[in-house]
């Protein structure tokens, strides 16, 4: 028996002296029993508050038996399919397949379908026709109402109906679990449980819902994805606890899919308690052979200060699962797990991230928000920092120097993102100098996006100009410090509203910062974000106006090549899109030209032994000899 691990086999349930489960929780994730994976919290939690629960971690979905390990659970079954969502998780934005999953023991792919949650929904079904289903996580949070699904390039139902499951628990879940838990464990029906905030239903009477909104129905939004757009902007502005209203999606045969308004936040004193629950911080034993699971390296030696994000970035989803209400963790929380995680043997006295979402929000964007909520048709931050925003790093440079001083700590990273635009709005440049003298091993990862403010708009990101400020200021501390750090930016290429146009001015402003970046995001369309919703639509669904989008394959490997221009495999496709986009001018020897002419380039690179254009005339006539001698030999 695994101690201190929940039980993943009848034998470790039976040595706890446990006859039936409350809850079978399946998931598509390897179990690791540590706060930073979602299972972790909900069994723990579930634990907490006196339920049992068996783990079915991986289960192979052709097999029904693989489903019965623990038998028919006393309340339910839970489904999650992992802390990723399992398309996100098994293919790049290509479509091609990933060739390693960090979540699965020695990084194996293939232990997980496509689609987890309806997967393992439908193969619990096929044993147990009448037994709870609830589903939570990132992929089911996610896919709580009809959405399009960018690997089918379709539209789809309710992950609900697909899942053939009674209820979603989405967004982060601690409060609904237990509410469901507690109202399965008093007796009543699982369809009378239409009351739990943070969860999604089906029912076919919807005469009691008070205050609700109609969305248009899925087949309505079938066939006029412009309906979609107006659906989404009305989730959109019903994300927040205080706000939120019922939203009700009809599908044929009479169902509706209804959304209750999102859980509460939680309170810091309820996030202590979540991570002060007895995690074991690292994966079941009985992977140990296999190598154990990658994902663990991540985040073993980091510590989660907060959750929630009113960055609002449209192409981000934590809108819809985290919310806009940020939620923090105590010091005394954070310091705890330090000086355990101190002494772990293999700590080597550096504390790899402490944050989040967005590491430097540490506390909600303005007072109002924890009475009122966050504003519907507002950000806080995009296009400009609102009057209301509190601007305050105190509390987290505070957190940061007690970590630093905790015996055994050598050095204390900060890798999760840093929102270089709240940075610069606070007059007081105390934590920007602490964060880049202690804080920054080198390298600060940044994530500017793009450089053109027609992009950047439809990104939800600040104008180009605030993050030239942001690095000019990075740039002057750094000379001050005597220190020699550098910005590493993430950029985006074929974000909707990019045209070609867009990315030869991106490529334009790598050439003058003298950077190629080694990696590049390609815009991947996952579900619920506002960018997915333009790609699908044409249509931006805050003000309803078109958007220019790019679907086409090699058009969007033009302008990916086009931010990684000094590569020679990616001469061609350089050239075509500068004559595509109408700017030759940047084809030559001018040292504002980003690649030389075809034959002239090709003959310098074969001097050097490399690349936009390999074979000269002189080395396809001796290749060629080459070739003759061998035959004349034979």
């Amino acid at each position: 028996m695994a101690e201190g691990f929940l039980p993943i086999t009848k034998e470790e349930m039976d040595g706890r002296g446990i006859e039936r489960p409350d809850f079978v929780y399946v998931i598509g994730d390897a179990y690791v029993d540590h706060p930073s994976f979602g299972h972790a919290i909900i069994s723990r939690l579930l634990e907490a508050h006196g339920y049992s629960v068996g783990i079915i971690s991986q289960p192979d979905w052709k097999d029904e038996s693989s489903i019965r390990v623990f038998g028919r659970p006393r309340l339910a079954f839970l489904v999650s399919a992992g802390n990723m969502d399992s398309m996100v998780n098994h293919y790049f934005v290509s479509k091609k397949r990933r060739p390693k999953d960090a979540y699965t023991p020695g990084g194996e792919t293939g232990k997980r379908p496509d689609r987890a949650t309806a997967a393992y929904g439908n193969l619990i079904r096929r044993s147990y026709k009448d037994v709870p289903i609830v589903i939570g996580g990132v992929e089911a949070s996610l896919r709580r109402l009809a959405h399009y699904d960018y690997w089918s390039d379709g539209f789809r139902r309710s992950v609900l109906l697909d899942a053939q499951a009674d209820l979603i628990s989405y967004g982060m879940g601690e409060h609904s679990i237990v509410e469901i838990a507690d109202a399965l464990n008093s007796g009543m029906d699982v369809k009378d449980i239409t009351f739990i905030a943070g969860t999604v239903y089906k029912t076919k009477d919807i005469s009691g819902i008070y205050d609700g909104l109609l969305l248009p129905s899925y087949e309505e939004m079938k066939e006029n994805p412009a309906k979609y757009a107006e659906s989404f902007r009305i989730q959109y502005e019903n994300t927040d606890p205080f706000t939120g209203k019922y939203l009700v999606e009809a599908y044929p045969n009479g169902i509706y899919v209804v959304q209750n308004p999102p859980a509460q936040p939680l309170t810091t004193e309820e996030m202590d308690d979540v991570y002060g629950l007895p995690y074991q911080y690292t994966y079941h034993p009985s992977y140990e052979e296999k190598g154990g699971v990658p994902a663990i390296e991540e985040i073993k030696f980091s510590l989660a200060s907060n959750r929630g994000c009113f960055g609002g970035c449209n192409f981000c989803a934590l809108t819809f699962h985290q919310g806009r209400t940020v939620q923090v963790r105590s010091h005394a929380s954070i310091l705890k797990e330090a000086e355990r995680m101190v002494q772990e043997p293999d700590f080597k006295g550096y504390i790899h991230d402490v944050g989040g979402p967005t590491a430097n929000f540490r506390q909600p964007s303005c007072e109002k928000q924890l009475t009122a909520g966050v504003c519907k048709k507002k950000q806080c931050l995009f296009p400009s920092p609102c009057g209301n925003l509190t601007v305050d790093h105190s509390d987290y440079l505070e957190l940061l120097r007690k970590l630093r001083s905790v015996k055994g700590v050598k050095k204390v990273f900060v890798r999760s993102g840093i929102r270089f635009d709240y940075l610069l709005a606070e007059k007081d440049d105390t934590f920007f100098r602490e964060l880049v003298e202690y804080h920054v091993s080198g390298q600060l990862k940044v994530a500017p996006e793009h450089i053109s403010d027609a992009v950047l708009k439809k990104m939800g990101k600040p104008e180009n100009a605030v993050y030239e400020r942001f690095v000019k200021k990075f740039r002057k501390i750094n000379g001050q410090l005597g220190l020699k750090q550098y910005l590493v930016p993430y950029l985006m290429s074929s974000h909707p509203g990019s045209t070609l146009k867009e990315a030869v001015e991106l490529a334009e402003y790598l050439r003058d910062l003298g950077y190629m970046p080694e990696q590049v995001q390609d815009f991947y369309p996952t579900p619920s974000t506002v960018s997915t919703v333009m790609y699908y639509t044409g249509i931006d669904p805050r003000d309803g106006k078109k958007v220019y989008v790019c679907r086409n394959p090699h058009e969007k490997a033009m302008q990916r090549a086009l931010i990684q221009y000094r590569n020679p495999q990616n001469y061609e496709l350089v050239y075509e899109a500068l004559r595509r986009a109408g700017r030759e001018d940047l084809i030559g020897f001018d040292k504002k030209c980003l690649i030389k002419p075809r034959r002239i380039g090709a003959k310098r690179q074969a001097g050097s032994g490399g690349g936009q254009n390999r074979t000269p005339r002189k080395n396809e006539s001796r290749k060629k000899k080459t070739i003759r001698n061998i035959h004349k030999k034979k």
